[in-house]
């Protein structure tokens, strides 16, 4: 199967730039669960034969350092457990062998991250790969995940980096701003917080440098 047959959920513009330049169908779900099923709904329209949602993710298992790539076994959401395709796991690079939890908010702070932890032990959280996931279970498509660590377990987020994206996938940089003005001992955290984004990004470019141009048949999981 040719890549342009695989479509590819992302929060950002930027991320779907580079995704659409290496071949692939691409829509912006803009980092929430509502756009990221709209997003997977226009690709199964489109024609897409498998989905994947790639992005960033918030780190809830210790230890595991910003700009880790995950490739995980399944998506828990709630009470549901989405595993992914064996197929498609393969093609992204083989699986990292962990699960990632779909949130419906974002993991603010390190004590809310480790009570999210505790429950079932997923690596990560994201707010767009269960929504994603359930729009391939609907549709009978394959499915899988390719997302990198963009703040680790142990950090509290900055306000800042609390405010959502447009929904068209770009930042809503006057929100920013003034968040930032209005608390300007965040910088240091923002900071820090980029860079951590920044390896974050090119690690899942790196990866998706060495894919291979074509995929096999997919079979369809969950």
């Amino acid at each position: 199967m040719q890549r342009g047959k695989i479509g590819i959920v992302t929060g950002l513009t930027a991320e779907a730039r580079w995704l659409r330049s290496a071949g692939f169908m691409v829509q912006v779900g803009g980092g929430l669960p509502e756009g990221a099923a709209r997003a997977a709904e226009a690709l199964v329209r489109d024609g897409a034969h498998a989905l994947i949602s790639f992005g960033l993710a918030g780190g809830l298992k210790p230890g595991v350092a910003p700009g880790s790539v995950l490739v995980p076994l399944a998506v828990i959401e709630k009470h549901q457990t989405f595993p992914c395709s064996y197929e498609l796991m393969e093609f992204l690079g083989g699986t990292t062998g962990e699960t990632i939890l779909a949130g419906h908010k974002i993991a603010a702070t390190a004590h809310e991250k480790a009570l999210l932890y505790r429950r079932s032990h997923p690596v990560a959280i994201d707010l767009e790969s269960g929504a994603v996931a359930r729009v391939a279970r609907a549709h009978k498509k394959a499915f899988a995940v390719l997302r990198a660590i963009a703040d680790p377990a142990e950090r509290d987020l900055p306000p800042a980096a609390m405010i959502a994206l447009k929904e068209d996938g770009r930042m809503d940089l006057p929100k920013i701003l003034f968040s930032v003005l209005g608390r300007p001992r965040q910088i240091g955290a923002l900071i820090a917080l980029g860079r951590d984004a920044k390896a974050a990004r090119g690690a899942l470019t790196s990866r998706l440098s060495k894919l291979p141009p074509n995929s096999p048949a997919f079979v369809a999981c969950g």
